[in-house]
């Protein structure tokens, strides 16, 4: 697919919930998601919703572990070249703010950050965030434990947490409201409400991509 994916607008006005892999996250959260909201996973957050609309994973690394994800039809997005026999790689443009061109994406230094950009690329007028937790549990880092040997394994969370206060003030001027239903969080820059509160007026009828 080379480093020219792009993004198409096809859930204009809709709400997606990113899904990071922080280890408050849990199986029941994610499924009451289904067909309630768009949703993105991000890395290993796919094994809890393989029915998921999309999969962003920005290292290369991680698709090659991981053999693409056979297991995931939905669409799928990194930022590194040696993804593209699995994934669109779009174009890496920096690590702060939110990138409007649908050809490219600003990590935030993290995957979980740029599936919010990509579900601004998407259309999204509401971002819910699950498992963005920007911190470890007392005995693991993600919900799954700990990435395998050979995978980053480095989190440096005070850093990250600053690229995602960095958005706010562009997200708000593309009209896009992030809640954080994470629950547990130390991202104190959105809005927080519960899970259920922020889906409870969402309609019911949405498909999943496939």
């Amino acid at each position: 697919m080379g480093d020219n994916g792009r993004v198409a607008r096809t859930w204009p006005g809709e709400s997606v919930v990113c899904v990071a892999t922080g280890p408050s996250l849990t199986a029941e959260d994610v499924e009451f998601c289904r067909n309630r909201a768009r949703v993105i996973v991000v890395n290993d957050a796919w094994q809890l919703a393989p029915w998921a609309d999309a999969l962003m994973a920005s290292d290369a690394n991680w698709w090659r572990h991981h053999q693409g994800v056979p297991g995931f039809p939905g669409l799928k997005y990194s930022l590194q070249p040696g993804a593209e026999p699995w994934a669109q790689v779009l174009r890496h443009t920096g690590t702060t703010g939110i990138e409007t061109d649908p050809t490219s994406l600003r990590c935030g230094m993290n995957s979980g950050a740029a599936a919010i950009n990509l579900a601004v690329h998407f259309g999204a007028s509401r971002v819910l965030l699950l498992g963005y937790d920007m911190g470890p549990s007392a005995s693991k880092t993600h919900f799954f434990g700990d990435h395998p040997k050979g995978l980053r394994k480095s989190s440096p969370y005070p850093a990250f947490i600053e690229k995602f206060e960095a958005m706010v003030e562009p997200l708000a001027r593309l009209g896009v409201r992030i809640i954080n239903c994470s629950r547990v969080t130390a991202l104190r820059c959105f809005e927080r409400q519960p899970l259920e509160e922020a889906l409870q007026n969402t309609a019911a009828q949405i498909g999943c991509a496939q």
